[in-house]
């Protein structure tokens, strides 16, 4: 089941970069990423940023590597 939710999930990843124009166009621009990106066009590179986090997690999932990425990463402020 975790192959095919990180396969989904890499998909969907894959979609956010393909088709940034589309995404920009039916939800409109980021007005976070337009103040805190100085680039022209933010909102384009904050939705290939998200598409790129999606791919990253789903092949974390789909590996088995997402609890020691977790423990690598985030454990270490948690477990003392």
């Amino acid at each position: 089941m975790k192959y095919i939710i990180g396969i989904l999930i890499v998909a969907v990843g894959v979609f956010f970069i393909w088709k940034t124009e589309w995404f920009m166009e039916n939800f409109g621009r980021i007005a976070w990423a337009e103040e805190k990106l100085d680039v022209e066009g933010g909102s384009r590179l904050a939705y290939k940023l998200i598409g790129l986090i999606l791919i990253f997690v789903g092949f974390l999932l789909i590996t088995n590597m997402w609890e020691g990425f977790l423990m690598a990463t985030l454990g270490k402020i948690f477990i003392r």
